[in-house]
């Protein structure tokens, strides 16, 4: 018998159950042995097959010892699948139990993961928020720096005097020869303009222009000073009746006012909105620069012996009127020289940086 056969039951194949008699097994061979015949079944090839089976199935049942084996054998099977079942049943309950408690691991893992990832993000949150405070506060702490930095610079270069230029010393004249007719060779101008201070005698320039018509003969004249602060008397002077100017105009040789002197306007040494009144201690510093000499020099000009008032600067000029610069008399005073100076007024601005950077620390702190 084929194993394909011993899968199915003899009983099966004709029909039959286990407590049926000969008589009945007989009864159902015939039956199925006309249905599966291969002569009525000419064109089924599976007929013979079939009908070899159900022969093999009907010589077993008629067999007591071969059925009784059988029984034997099938009782044992339905045994094993009765105790299978009910394998399967406690198995499927494992099984459930098993897949309950996994389901709640996974969900309390998830919960945990869940929990863990908040935590994360929140720290990162926090993470991003300081990096993002500390970057706002370095930006501060540079544009505070770029700050103090930048109005150093401005202090220093307000401080700094400009270096004296080449013709900052130099003042040109104009005038006519029918008013000043003895204006004619260079030892008359110096002698002219030495109640100011010492001039370059030998470097004094004179041109006499010819007179146009009906119009009278003209002289210009250069002079170099020895001081800027006498240069800058003599142009103060200019056309004042006084000071035998009255027909002489005098102005800058380079055609604008020189940057020392405007420094020195705005430091409050030769007038203007910073300086001194004439009643307030004058500041001491000298404004008298050498020509041709750097402003920045400490060597301090100091005026010929015989020299008049205006040979050393700054000091008042008596009997100039209202509209002239004003000046802070300091000739009383022991003048600094601008080294001096600029040292100073540097030390004090590092001292005033120092004392806005204790403050500011002290507010952080607070």
């Amino acid at each position: 018998m084929s194993t394909e056969e011993e899968e199915v039951s003899p009983y099966e194949l004709l029909g039959v159950g286990v407590e049926s008699t000969e008589a009945e097994i007989k009864t159902a061979y015939r039956q199925r042995s006309l249905k599966v015949h291969p002569d009525r079944n000419r064109g089924n090839p599976d007929a013979a097959r079939k009908f070899h089976g159900l022969n093999q199935a009907y010589e077993l049942l008629l067999d007591p010892l071969r059925r009784m084996a059988l029984d034997a054998k099938i009782r044992i099977q339905e045994a094993r699948k009765t105790r299978f079942a009910q394998y399967d049943t406690k198995r499927k309950n494992l099984v459930e139990e098993l897949e309950e408690r996994e389901r709640a691991f996974k969900k309390a893992r998830l919960d945990k993961d869940q929990k863990q990832k908040q935590v994360w993000r929140e720290n990162e949150r926090i993470m991003e928020e300081g990096r993002i405070l500390r970057e706002q506060r370095e930006k501060e702490r540079i544009r505070r720096e770029a700050e103090i930095t930048r109005a150093q610079d401005r202090e220093r270069s307000e401080l700094e005097p400009p270096s004296l230029g080449s013709l900052d010393t130099t003042v040109r004249l104009k005038f006519t020869l029918a008013a000043c007719p003895t204006l004619t060779s260079p030892e008359s101008i110096g002698a002219l303009l030495s109640q100011f201070g010492p001039t370059e005698a030998s470097e004094i320039v004179i041109s006499l222009k010819p007179a146009p018509p009906k119009k009278a003969k003209r002289g210009t004249a250069l002079v170099p000073f020895k001081q800027i602060g006498d240069a800058f008397a003599s142009v103060c002077a200019s056309g004042r009746e006084k000071c035998g100017l009255k027909d002489v105009e005098i102005s800058w040789a380079g055609g604008k006012e020189p940057e020392l002197i405007g420094w020195l306007k705005k430091m409050g040494k030769l007038g203007g909105p910073n300086a001194p009144s004439r009643t307030a201690s004058p500041a001491p510093v000298s404004a008298s620069v050498p020509r041709n000499q750097p402003s920045s020099s400490p060597a301090q000009a100091k005026p010929p012996s015989g020299s008049t008032p205006f040979s050393t600067f700054p000091s008042s000029f008596p009997d100039l009127p209202d509209t002239a610069p004003s000046i802070a008399a300091t000739t009383t005073v022991p003048g600094l020289d601008y080294e001096s100076l600029t040292l100073m007024r540097l030390r004090q601005a590092e001292r005033e940086r120092l004392e806005r950077e204790i403050r500011e620390r002290e507010a952080q702190e607070e």
